[in-house]
């Protein structure tokens, strides 16, 4: 299939041409003839498959078929919700490609910046609407956001609107849109609560899922390394000694954490920077255009500030410290292995965070193979402290094992051979990359 039998209009044809675009993805080819028939639409697909434009370019045509029935200054028929400014920013970006032979005009407002060219652009009159909750809010309270002519509404990465506490911005914003409308949610896991939430929002729905939800790409090779928490430093520097890691993204769990990550890769002679909510808006888009040119090797990411990250042939995920949510495991391995591209994601796990681990590990329904012929390895009497600690706060009402102490490595009753945990092809000490085709044949998410 091509974008041609899609039945879209010659303007975005020829813009996807010019961006090398020739074949949707599943999730495109399945969701624009929908949005096209003015249906709603849950959308479900696993990260970097191409949810951005499977609504952006129907949007764009709805909207250039309805060019010229309305006078005056242009009003808000589109609005697009997305949890992060760099999210935000992509999705404007896609916008600008796909509609640039259009007409048509489109804004993004997020906080963390001056608001006055956000404010001139609206005065201006725009289309499309992509916004973060905060400053949307804000600017609806300064009458300068008026939502009473929208036709569609999408909510994008609905989950992680839930899980970073959006979840009251939201619907403070469905309070004011009209009744009458098309809603588009895009998502690439789907929990209860967000099927409970389209349930209020979404009229017969459509539903499109084109992967298993909160599955993983087989495109990306996992592996993960038992180490110490002091240790994981160690670890890291001696992984980034292999040249072939040349574009990594590694993720910690808080802002200290990533700047000190950052730091002590940098005091190494290893070009990284850090990305993290308490950056100022033009220092995280520097250190991420640094990153996407290459001037920078390493970059240091919370999972906030990570959404929305899109670089391409980005060569390995690091996850320095195991998520505690197992979904939050899937967004981040997905920014490699994007658009049908290999990628490798590599895994610390301190014996604490074993749980996690079997969390995540029920969550994609695949174990993640051990890499245990490392400088750093944890021992068997490390799991016996840390089982006995979880034990003990389990007695106490504290947080018990959320899974059970498998995958472990060589003295728990595993053998000590690399090779034996290592899937056929794999790195050694998660540094060769698999051979394969990374070359980007469609648009990211």
């Amino acid at each position: 299939m091509t974008f041609e039998n899609l039945n879209l209009i010659e303007p975005i044809l020829r813009a996807l041409k010019t961006e090398g675009y020739t074949t949707p993805t599943p999730i495109q080819a399945k969701s624009i003839p929908l949005i096209l028939q003015k249906k709603d639409l849950l959308g479900c697909a696993q990260t970097g498959t191409g949810k951005t434009a499977a609504f952006s370019i129907p949007i764009l045509q709805l909207l250039y078929e309805k060019q010229g029935s309305d006078k005056g200054q242009r009003k808000i028929k589109a609005l697009i919700l997305t949890p992060t400014r760099e999210l935000a920013l992509q999705i404007a970006d896609s916008i600008a490609s796909y509609g640039k032979h259009t007409g048509l005009k489109h804004t993004v407002i997020f906080g963390g910046v001056p608001q006055k060219k956000q404010t001139d652009a609206l005065r201006a009159g725009v289309d499309i609407l992509v916004a973060t909750p905060g400053r949307l809010l804000d600017l609806m309270a300064q009458k300068y956001v008026h939502l009473q002519h929208l036709e569609l509404f999408v909510l994008d990465e609905a989950d992680r609107m839930l899980d970073m506490g959006f979840v009251n911005d939201v619907r403070k914003v469905l309070k004011v849109l009209p009744e009458k409308k098309q809603s588009l949610f895009f998502s690439a896991t789907m929990a209860p609560e967000i099927m409970k939430l389209a349930d209020t929002i979404l009229v017969d729905p459509a539903k499109v899922e084109v992967t298993p939800v909160s599955s993983t790409a087989n495109t990306i090779q996992q592996s993960v390394y038992y180490v110490k928490g002091p240790d994981k430093r160690k670890l890291l520097l001696h992984l980034l000694k292999d040249e072939e890691m040349e574009s990594v993204l590694v993720f910690t769990r808080t802002k200290r954490g990533a700047d000190r990550v950052a730091k002590d890769i940098a005091s190494a002679g290893v070009t990284a920077e850090a990305i993290h909510g308490n950056k100022a808006q033009n220092a995280r888009v520097r250190a991420l255009d640094n990153f996407k040119s290459r001037k920078t090797r390493v970059l240091v990411a919370t999972d906030i500030a990570a959404r929305g990250i899109d670089v391409d042939d980005l060569s390995h995920v690091v996850n320095y410290e195991l998520p505690n949510e197992p979904e939050t495991y899937v967004h981040r391995i997905g920014r490699t292995g994007r658009a049908g591209a290999s990628g490798i994601a590599l895994s610390f796990c301190g014996a604490d965070e074993v749980p996690y681990l079997a969390s995540i590990q029920k969550l994609i329904s695949k174990n993640v193979p051990v890499i245990d012929n490392h400088p750093f390895p944890l021992t068997a009497k490390d799991f016996a402290e840390a089982a006995s600690t979880v034990k003990e706060q389990k007695k106490q009402g504290g947080r018990g094992g959320r899974g059970n102490w498998s995958n472990k490595p060589a003295g728990e009753g595993r053998s000590s051979s690399a090779n034996a945990n290592r899937p056929a092809g794999g790195p050694r000490n998660g540094g060769s990359r698999t051979s394969g085709n990374r070359n980007r044949t469609h648009q990211s998410n």
